[in-house]
């Protein structure tokens, strides 16, 4: 499509309508890319100053800029269309869904997919080829379950809801409309509940709840475990990556991104727009606050005030761990100081 085109169909995604371009410039846009790997017929997008030099340097043929006129300028003396909004990353994040969109099944059945009579299907559904659907199951309008999916007994599943091969949903678990579990993801199974005896461990059973609000995604291979009593539950919205670990009766807030090899024990409470970075953990019933910031190997052992930022293990305020990692650089020349200087005062 023309670039033309493109800005017509994103100027509309611009809140405060400051889409600026340079209209001489209309070249045929065939695809998105990296702005370091791009060529002609390709958009792609330079999220600030620090990325200066690449204006130079790229073979695109149209960029998304930030609201920068040195980099416009630059744009232009090169010949490449631009147009430039406060969001740039965000704004190529919707000219990618302009030439690529996921791909979905047209709805149908599957003759190998195992359907216990008593399930409930909704309308415009797609069953891959050996799904097992148990009894009791609910599954919304516009759900695509794609194939080796099992859904454990009396499960519900919301409208235009996604499961991607191999995933496994067990009974006690509830997911809203518009998500998207991936591949190999296991949603609402046992948590880890043993009680210590004398003669060895006595399981808990788990006969909580596992819930997922509408819009959660959980990626590949993570696992959302189900309580011994209450729920376990995900607000809207929050995005899983791949590999993450959510005890039994945890309780995450809405609007939360939580990186790859994350994990939590049971019963932390996680609020609204938290960010966990990769690796991070966080201990039995620790409170993460609103807005909280973990960095990535966070080891989280008290709570955390909203807005704060933590970072080490043991977690601390992020500022301190700058701090605390400065020196930790030089402990060996303090070392062999403080070493000298125990032998200047004769001690030992």
């Amino acid at each position: 499509m023309r670039f033309s085109e493109i800005i017509s169909k994103l100027s509309d995604t611009i809140t405060d309508h400051s889409l600026i371009t340079n209209r001489e410039q209309n070249p045929e846009i065939t695809g998105v890319a990296p702005v370091d790997e791009s060529s002609s017929g390709t958009i792609s997008y330079i999220e600030g100053a620090k990325f200066a030099s690449l204006v130079s340097s790229t073979g695109a043929s149209a960029l998304i800029l930030p609201q920068n006129e040195q980099l416009q300028m630059q744009a232009t003396e090169r010949g490449i269309a631009w147009l430039s909004t406060p969001e740039p990353r965000l704004l190529f994040a919707k000219a990618i869904a302009l030439f690529y969109q996921p791909y979905r099944p047209n709805p149908e059945i599957h003759p190998t997919a195992v359907i216990h009579p008593t399930a409930k299907i909704g309308n415009d559904v797609y069953i891959g080829a050996h799904a097992v659907i148990e009894s009791g199951v609910e599954i919304g309008n516009g759900v695509v379950i794609h194939p080796n999916v099992v859904i454990y007994p009396n499960a519900k599943i919301g409208d235009r809801t996604i499961l991607h091969a191999n995933c496994t949903i067990h009974e006690r678990t509830i997911i809203g409309a518009d998500c998207v579990i991936h591949s190999g993801a296991v949603i609402g199974a046992e948590g880890f509940g043993f009680v210590p005896t004398r003669t060895g461990w006595l399981k808990m059973e788990q006969s909580g709840y596992t819930v997922l609000e509408d819009g959660v995604e959980v990626g590949c291979n993570s696992a959302i475990d189900r309580p011994a009593v209450g729920e376990t539950r995900v607000g809207r919205n929050t995005k899983i990556d791949n590999l993450v670990q959510i005890g039994h009766g945890c309780q995450i807030g809405a609007g939360c991104a939580i990186a790859g090899q994350a994990g939590m024990a049971g019963g932390v409470k996680v609020g609204n727009r938290v960010i966990l970075a990769g690796q991070s953990g966080i201990a039995n019933q620790v409170k993460i606050g609103d807005g909280a910031i973990a960095s990535a190997q966070a080891g989280i052992h008290n709570n955390v005030a909203p807005g704060e930022i933590v970072s080490g293990s043991p977690a601390m305020p992020h500022k301190l761990y700058l701090k605390v990692s400065a020196v930790y650089s030089r402990l060996p020349d303090i070392y062999q100081s403080l070493k000298q200087l125990q032998r200047q005062l004769g001690q030992k």
